[in-house]
Formats: structure tokens, C-alpha cells, sequence
């Protein structure tokens, strides 16, 4: 696992949080998400509600501004209709 130093600041394995509970994370949260470490390879990701909400925000955000854009696409001809089969092979895709 590479990690940076700020990265390995963020870590927690496991067995720390079920030996002190979440205050084992309070402290590393204020600095953003914390990775925790199980058999030492990250599992899980714990992050503040509003870290959270911050990040679907930007989701649900970019995902919106890609569906405009496809739309105008449309709109304006810039699409081809293809067989699944056609794009695959374009893709290079065929097992």
C-alpha cells in the first residue's frame, strides 16, 4: 500500500477504534476522511456528515452537468446510433 505522509496521518487501523471508540477518529477528522486499516490495507472510509454532504453535492452536481451536455449533443446531431456490439469492437473490447 503507498501511502503519503499526509495520507498515513489519516489512518487508524481497526482494532484502535474498537479498543477507544470514535474518539480514536475525532482528532484526524477536523484534518478530512480517515482510512482504517484492517490486516493493514484500507477498508473503510470515515468522514464528517458535512465532508459528506460536500461530496454528493459535487456527485450529484457533475453528474447533472454531464447529462446537459449530453442532451445538447443530441439537441444539436452530435450522436450516432450504434450497435452494443458495434462499440465494443470500436473499443477494442472483443474477448
Amino acid at each position: 500500500m503507498r501511502t503519503t505522509s499526509a495520507a498515513a496521518r489519516r489512518t487508524i487501523p481497526a482494532t484502535e477504534i474498537r479498543r477507544r471508540g470514535f474518539s480514536a477518529v475525532d482528532k484526524a477528522l477536523k484534518r478530512g476522511p480517515v482510512h482504517v486499516l484492517k490486516d493493514n490495507e484500507p477498508v473503510y472510509v470515515i468522514m464528517a456528515e458535512d465532508q459528506f454532504r460536500e461530496l454528493s453535492d459535487r456527485y450529484r452536481r457533475s453528474y447533472i452537468s454531464r447529462i446537459r451536455r449530453s442532451l445538447k449533443d443530441v439537441k444539436a446531431g452530435r450522436v450516432r446510433r450504434v450497435t452494443a456490439q458495434t462499440l465494443i469492437g470500436e473499443l477494442g473490447l472483443d474477448a
